[in-house]
């Protein structure tokens, strides 16, 4: 599986009506598409899919077609997100009308083109399940913790001042191993 850490865009142009696909990760996923409803209030249809992994590691998707003819533009789109093996992602397409009807085929055509286009220009990661860790260290052993926190791309999520440092940290399961491991080797 993979899954993308900054959002990305594409446009096509099909008969003059224009698909704006975002592929963003799925945490920004509802604030992004209210942000793209206020800058775009002239355009007729807002296409939404998405898929991500729940807490119990199932993997939930869904879309709309947001007025567009039923199975059309959402169920195409989210076809994209599963033919590349995306998760926790989502992807808003944007449609301004163009004057000319594209039928059934067409509209499945060119909200899969568009989809298809912003996955292209996106920088896909493999997904790694992220994990929280609680971690107590000695004072001398801050600037180490964060220097391989940063190394090992591991989220600081707080730290709580007492005998020793209590850190709580989210990273992939392997990349704690490291930074406790070269932790513990000093």
């Amino acid at each position: 599986m993979y899954t993308i850490t900054s959002p990305c865009a594409a446009t096509i142009e099909v008969k003059k009506s224009k698909f704006h696909s975002f592929l963003v990760p799925y945490e920004s996923f509802a604030t992004k598409l209210q942000q793209l409803k206020s800058a775009h209030p002239k355009a007729r249809h807002f296409v939404t899919a998405f898929r991500y992994l729940n807490e119990y590691k199932q993997i939930v998707e869904g879309s709309s077609d947001d007025g567009e003819p039923k199975g059309t533009s959402g169920k195409p789109t989210l076809k994209v997100l599963q033919g590349h093996d995306l998760i926790n992602v989502g992807i808003i397409t944007v449609r301004y009308f163009g004057g000319t009807l594209l039928g059934a085929g067409g509209l499945v055509r060119a909200y899969s083109d568009s989809a298809n286009l912003a996955v292209a220009n996106a920088t896909l990661i493999p997904y790694e399940e992220l994990v929280e860790e609680i971690m107590t260290l000695s004072y001398e052993q801050i600037s180490r913790c964060e220097y391989l926190a940063n190394k090992y791309n591991i989220e600081i999520i707080d730290r709580a001042f007492d005998d020793g440092i209590r850190y709580v940290l989210r990273g992939s399961k392997p990349n704690l191993d490291l930074l406790r491991s070269e932790l513990e080797g000093n």
